[in-house]
């Protein structure tokens, strides 16, 4: 493989007729690969190509001669190139010989592969015949059986292993061994086994040879082990054709399975197979040892409750199948019946003694007796603790336990330990005593699950006292928790978010938790994270953008990995609690001061005077019942009014004596003017326009007095109303007048119609002032 490769290809021309152009070209063809040759004449009228392959790799190939005809390669010869190695050299050779047929079966192991066809063959050799072939493995195998008639039994031979390839011969290590050395027996038979008496740990077993294994000389090795067992133990050096073996060392009251084999006794050769097991169970034996025993202890109207729990003895110390255990009041002494407190099959005990009874005796029994007792002093808890509790893990299902020596020398130490759950539970055997009171450390290894939280507790024991425990938890295996905690919004703000959650379940855990990570991204993917302790279960992102969505999750991590929780999606407020409170608070204020000022405006006569006058009713005044003498209608010509006044009954009065009038403005005061006669409406009411705003009430009688004393000059008479709700009513026709109710004007007497026509002549009124009512302006008479 890898050398270089050189061929010719000789063609004689007389043999290619029909050539085009007369000549004759060679070509080369590697598995269909072209190669370029080189050509020249020969001898004759031959034409030789020559080819060099510098280097070959290829195990196997075809190498074509090709003449070129009318433009097409022809094949006109081909020469097979095989490349490889020398054949490896065979190794691991062993034989066995067969009693059945006595055939000599050997196995090797073949050499490295030469990528030639290779031979192979087993040879064996005596001291007084030659090499002979004594078998050829068929269909590529590397095992072969050389038959009876070439062997030599009781004698040494040599045998090898030969490969042969074109390139070379290769041989394994010569074997040289006597055929019954090699020769496999057939299994021996187990006959019977029995213990010995009296009560020891020995058994009995006897045995027999195959038959076609009698005529030797065997060594025979017998194992065993019970079904708690996890190897065998094995018994050598049983030396003898057949018969029995006694052994000791057995455990009483245990099941044992038992196996035998042989072989022959030298020391080459190979074991029989394992015979078939028998299955044997030794005899029991009363139990031995002391129990160890844990207690507590609680008063109850003067007696004390006890509560005994106790390891059952170990394999070696039961002696056989515990039926039970008693618990009594005193040890078992020879003709004395004992008090028993407690007899059951289980490892605990609840029971009741008498308040000064510190000392009770537990025993175990089984069908060959009962132990000796084990005295259990009920100890009170007042030691002092110990100090420097640590737990680590000792596997995935095991715990060290550490703690610094007591200061007070203890004589044993109790550790137990809990499973921690939502739902407390009680293990009544997960405890351990440590019996070495010089120990600082000690490993559990029962009951221990990874990923399980266990709450453990160490009580120390000292001579007349149980000490009072320390207490550590701790995991075998840590984890990711199971689930990350549930996020729940507490409130919001513009620029704050506060969460809260709850502590994920113990069971969940997997772990300790180290921490929390809170996330949280806007619709911008601008994330965010903090780290929170794990002894919080709130916190509070601050930073936020008002108006804004937010995701947010959690993560709760522990030292085995991490676990991400569900997505809360939250949006910001526009305006902070304080800030909507302020905004309520103001417009509830102000709300508050509108109501309050509309009450002062409705309930406060002042405010209402002064916005809201009261004007009195005329039509309720006494003139309106008084009714003058009938007189001629005084009408005015022309007039027009702005506004609707109703009048029933207009009469013109003489100026009444004695009565003072008030200045009009700086002039003195003249003699009224001769009044003209009253005149009196008779068939209906007169109407008078006012301003709008004065209103259209009925106004049952007005009396109009002139003159200089009490108006000014140039001014028409002054209007007055008497109402009847303030003044009775007048027997005569001469009312005084009503001076609460006056009319000022400054304005020129209205123009009459004709000199001969009366007139009731008004001035253009200013305004008109009632009390208790608002003030009219431009009122216009005429």
């Amino acid at each position: 493989m890898g050398s270089a490769v050189t061929a010719s290809c000789t063609v004689h021309r007389e043999r290619c007729r029909g050539l085009e152009d007369g000549q004759l070209h060679i070509s080369w063809l590697l598995d269909g690969e072209p190669m370029d040759g080189r050509q020249r004449r020969g001898v004759g009228s031959t034409e030789v190509s020559e080819l060099s392959v510098p280097q070959l790799n290829r195990t196997q190939a075809k190498l074509w001669c090709c003449v070129e005809w009318n433009g097409t390669k022809q094949r006109v010869g081909v020469a097979e190139i095989r490349a490889g190695y020398p054949p490896g050299k065979p190794s691991n050779l062993s034989c066995l010989l067969d009693l059945g047929d006595y055939g000599l079966t050997c196995r090797w192991q073949q050499g490295a592969d030469g990528h030639l066809p290779t031979s192979v063959a087993l040879k064996c050799a005596t001291s007084r015949a030659p090499a002979v072939t004594g078998c050829t493995p068929q269909n590529g195998h590397s095992q072969c059986t050389v038959p009876r008639r070439l062997l030599q039994l009781y004698r040494p031979m040599e045998l090898w292993v030969t490969a042969t390839n074109a390139l070379g011969t290769a041989e394994s290590e010569r074997l040289r061994i006597d055929p019954m050395d090699v020769a496999k027996l057939d299994p021996p038979t187990l006959q019977s086994i029995r213990s010995v008496p009296p009560q020891t740990d020995c058994i009995t077993l006897s045995w027999a040879v195959a038959p076609r294994n009698a005529h030797m000389e065997l060594c025979c090795e017998l194992r065993y082990r019970a079904p708690e067992d996890p190897s065998w133990a094995v018994v050598t050096g049983i030396v003898g054709h057949a018969g029995t073996a006694q052994h000791c060392g057995f455990l009483f009251g245990t099941l044992y399975h038992f196996q035998m084999r042989c072989r022959r006794n030298s020391a080459r050769g190979y074991w029989s197979e394992w015979s078939v097991g028998r299955n044997h169970t030794t005899h029991e034996k009363a139990p031995a040892g002391k129990l160890d025993a844990w207690w507590s202890t609680r008063p109850a109207a003067g007696r004390m409750e006890v509560q005994l729990r106790w390891k059952a003895p170990r394999r070696q110390e039961a002696n056989g199948r515990v039926l039970g255990y008693r618990v009594t009041l005193g040890p078992r002494k020879r003709g004395r019946e004992l008090q028993t407190v407690c007899n059951t099959t289980y490892t605990q005990c609840d029971f009741t003694v008498p308040a000064r009874m510190c000392r009770v005796y537990l025993s175990a029994y089984n069908a060959a007796g009962e132990s000796a007792a084990t005295e259990v002093i009920l100890l009170e808890r007042k030691g002092q603790p110990l100090a420097g509790l640590q737990a680590s893990p000792g596997g995935e299902r095991s715990l060290w336990v550490h703690w610094e020596a007591a200061l007070v020398p203890a004589v044993a130490y109790v550790l137990e330990w809990q499973e921690v759950s939502s739902e407390p539970t009680r293990c009544s055997s997960c405890w351990q005593l440590e019996r070495n009171g010089a120990a600082t450390s000690s490993l559990i290894q029962d009951s221990i699950e990874p990923f399980q939280q266990y709450d453990i507790s160490v009580f120390p024991l000292y001579k007349d006292a149980v000490g009072t425990p320390a207490h550590v938890a701790a995991y075998s295996k840590q984890k990711a928790p199971s689930h990350a905690p549930k996020l729940h919004l507490k409130s919001i703000g513009k620029s704050q978010a506060e969460l809260s959650w709850e502590p994920v379940a113990v069971e969940l855990q997997n772990g300790f938790i180290t921490h929390y990570t809170v996330f949280w991204a806007n619709s911008t993917t601008e994330v965010s994270s903090a780290v929170v302790n794990s002894s919080l279960s709130s916190f509070t992102i601050q930073g936020l953008k008002p108006s804004t969505l937010y995701k947010v999750h959690i993560m709760a991590s522990t030292v085995g990995g991490s676990t991400n929780g569900t997505s809360l999606t939250l949006v910001t407020t526009v305006l902070d609690d304080i800030e909507i409170q302020f905004l309520f608070l103001t417009l509830g204020l102000v709300f508050v001061l509108l109501i309050i000022l509309l009450i002062c405006f409705q309930k406060n006569g002042r405010v209402k005077q002064q916005f809201w006058p009261s004007v009195p009713d005329p039509a309720n005044s006494s003139l309106g019942t008084w009714v003058p003498a009938e007189q001629e209608p005084l009408q005015a010509h022309g007039v027009k009014e702005p506004g609707p006044a109703t009048i029933s009954t207009v009469t013109v009065l003489d100026k009444a004596a004695g009565k003072q009038t008030p200045t009009w403005g700086k002039e003195p005061p003249a003699e009224p003017p001769t009044l003209p006669q009253p005149y009196v409406q008779q068939h209906g009411p007169s109407t008078l326009q006012t301003h709008a705003g004065l209103g259209a009430e009925p106004v049952q009688y007005v009396q109009v007095v002139g003159g200089s004393s009490r108006c000014p000059q140039h001014v028409a008479p002054c209007l007055y109303v008497r109402s009847s709700s303030t003044q009775p009513l007048l027997s005569d026709p001469s009312p005084e007048p009503y001076e609460n109710l006056w009319f000022r004007g400054a304005a020129p007497s209205c123009p009459r119609q004709s000199p001969e026509e009366p007139l009731l002549d008004f001035p253009m009124l200013r305004g008109l002032r009632v009390s208790g009512a608002e003030e009219l302006h431009d009122f216009q008479p005429c």
